[in-house]
């Protein structure tokens, strides 16, 4: 629960507290009519915190689990990102690696060229 939740209740409770506390010692009733009504009063605000209580705790719940469903939709989004990212390293690795193979039997055939052009001549002279 957040801090500005528990202050709002902590205040609430106080403030009700005070109100009621003031308006029952100024009422002209018997000490036991007085303490009645101190402890219904009581009862009466408890009542009104935990409702409170629960309303934030439920405000709060929302938000962690909205939170947490946020947070994995962009698990998920990077997920999908990081398997189309390695499907294109893949891809271009495989392409360098025909490249590669390409360029090197070429440059193979032309090393086999330049050798018996070599010996062609040599064989002339």
């Amino acid at each position: 629960m957040a801090e500005r939740d528990w202050e709002l209740v902590k205040g609430f409770v106080i403030g009700g507290l005070i109100g009621a506390a003031l308006g029952i010692l100024f009422a002209p009733k018997s000490g036991r009519e007085t303490r009645q009504d101190i402890a219904d009063k009581a009862d009466e605000l408890m009542a009104k915190a935990r409702d409170e209580y629960e309303k934030a705790a439920e405000t709060s719940r929302a938000a962690y689990e909205a939170a947490v469903k946020k947070l994995k939709d962009a698990e998920g989004t990077a997920r999908v990102k990081v398997e189309e990212i390695e499907g294109k390293v893949s891809e271009l690795a495989h392409q360098g690696a025909e490249s590669l193979a390409e360029n090197t039997s070429r440059l193979k055939k032309a090393l086999d060229a330049g050798m018996e052009a070599y010996r062609e001549e040599k064989t002339k002279v």
